[in-house]
């Protein structure tokens, strides 16, 4: 890889498995398709996203419904499926 496309790319760490992503910000459907590889589906899934060691001002917390946050290296992401049902 290029190395000025290597500086582009950071590992994070999803459900406890390094993931390779573009720095930047990630959606919370982004994130959701890195945590699983068949994402659970049905009018009462919903996903809990929680997150730590983040940018400056908010290292850590949680992601809302169509939410998004900025990655850096290193940072880290539980993902979790519920049903509402």
């Amino acid at each position: 890889m290029p190395k000025d496309n290597q500086e582009k790319q950071v590992t994070i760490i999803v459900n406890g498995r390094e993931k390779t992503v573009g720095k930047g910000d990630l959606s919370m459907d982004e994130i959701v398709r890195l945590a699983f590889d068949n994402p659970p589906t049905g009018e009462f899934v919903c996903f809990t996203i929680t997150y730590r060691r983040g940018q400056g001002n908010k290292p850590e917390g949680s992601l809302e419904a169509g939410g998004s946050v900025k990655v850096k290296k290193g940072m880290i992401f539980n993902v979790t499926a519920t049903d509402k049902s």
